[in-house]
């Protein structure tokens, strides 16, 4: 029976001694900081280097984002015009004809009102000056105002004009202008195959991407087009409005240059915040040089009363609730856009900002937001 007893288990195998590994200085709190701020300093410097290429190259990239956001503006229109047979490159050069025949018409108006008006606001510009030298010279002040002094000034004003260092910075708006029309050349021919051949070249792009990262590359561009072109039309729009009814009150109190001013309105309509403030400050001057105090300060009224109209009724209405920026983003937006970009810049930064948004709201899904951005529901403990 000894064959059949149990046999104790085997020992296990000897295991070999390994010395625990010393702790790093990385995984310590201060080493995880110190890979966080390697992280964000790296990302700062390839944002800085992507801002100093762009501006470097401000005469291709300016070009570029412009003809996407005017091709995504006129998506609409080259879809109607596809869906009635024409061809592509029909569509698109009936697209800019039209837009090349409505700037034409709108500029020739412009050139027309201030030739005919020009003389008579000029005169009244000058009364108006001499009103003001007069009361300058005659107001009580710890000082006194002459008007030799005044003749000095305008003088050292005139000097300067025919100076070398004003004949310098003449050169220099002779190389801005060639600049200008540089990009506008460029612009024009990129808008044009952006409206014919918009679909091939965004198929080209996507080519890399496989996958959920195709899917999400074509939910970021969908909703970039979408968005650009929503908030443009939206602010054509309401800049629209804006400056049909500025003009009209214009018009009605026979201020000069009415027609030149309600253009301006909708040009500076593009400038959130800003530009409403600025047309209605150069309506309120142009009205007080012409028809005196009474009908600017009408003016002023009548260009608040818009801009409260357009804030608190258009933009909702016409632009949607999806496209609204909170205000303090939008001047943010605009601090930083004018500080890289000028007043173009300024233009730019809030559909840009949009776009950032729109994109943040489809990152994972067509409804889906980034996990970060998403909504967090708070639970309410109740002590009852």
């Amino acid at each position: 029976m000894g064959f059949f007893r149990r046999q104790p288990p085997p020992l296990p195998l000897p295991v070999a001694l390994v010395e625990p590994s010393r702790p790093s200085v990385w995984n310590d709190n201060f080493g995880k900081l110190a890979t966080r701020a390697l992280q964000i300093m790296i990302v700062i410097a390839l944002t800085a280097g992507i801002i100093v290429a762009m501006r470097t190259l401000n005469v291709v990239v300016i070009p570029v984002v412009l003809s996407l956001i005017i091709a995504s503006a006129f998506a609409p229109v080259m879809g109607w015009l596809r869906r009635r047979g024409l061809s592509s490159t029909w569509a698109t050069i009936i697209a800019l004809l039209g837009i090349v025949v409505v700037l034409g018409a709108v500029v020739w108006l412009i050139v027309w009102q201030v030739r005919t008006q020009w003389p008579m606001l000029a005169e009244k510009a000058t009364e108006g000056w001499n009103m003001l030298v007069d009361w300058a010279t005659h107001l009580e002040l710890p000082f006194v105002i002459t008007s030799e002094q005044i003749d000095e000034w305008l003088a050292a004003v005139g000097d300067f004009l025919t100076s070398a260092q004003f004949g310098s910075g003449a050169l220099a708006g002779v190389g801005a202008v060639a600049s200008f029309v540089t990009g506008l050349v460029l612009m024009i021919v990129v808008l044009f195959y952006f409206l014919r051949d918009g679909r091939r070249i965004w198929e080209f792009l996507l080519r890399p991407f496989r996958g959920r990262n195709e899917q999400r590359a074509r939910r970021v561009g969908t909703k970039t087009v979408e968005t650009l072109g929503s908030y443009v039309r939206g602010t054509a729009a309401v800049a629209a409005v804006d400056a049909i009814g500025i003009g009209i009150f214009l018009f009605i109190f026979q201020v000069p240059l009415a027609l030149p001013l309600a253009v301006l309105v909708f040009l500076l309509a593009f400038i959130p915040i800003v530009g409403a403030t600025v047309a209605g400050i150069l309506a309120a001057l142009v009205a007080l040089v012409a028809n005196g105090p009474i009908i600017a300060l009408v003016v002023i009224g009548v260009v608040v009363g818009v801009n409260q109209l357009e804030g608190n009724f258009l933009q909702p209405v016409l632009m949607g609730r999806s496209l609204k920026l909170h205000s303090l983003v939008i001047l943010l937006a605009l601090a930083v856009g004018t500080l890289l970009g000028g007043v173009l810049g300024a233009v730019l930064s809030v559909p840009i900002a949009a776009v950032a948004w729109g994109i943040i709201q489809v990152w994972d899904g067509p409804n889906t937001p980034a996990s970060w951005a998403r909504k967090r529901e708070t639970r309410i403990t109740s002590f009852e």
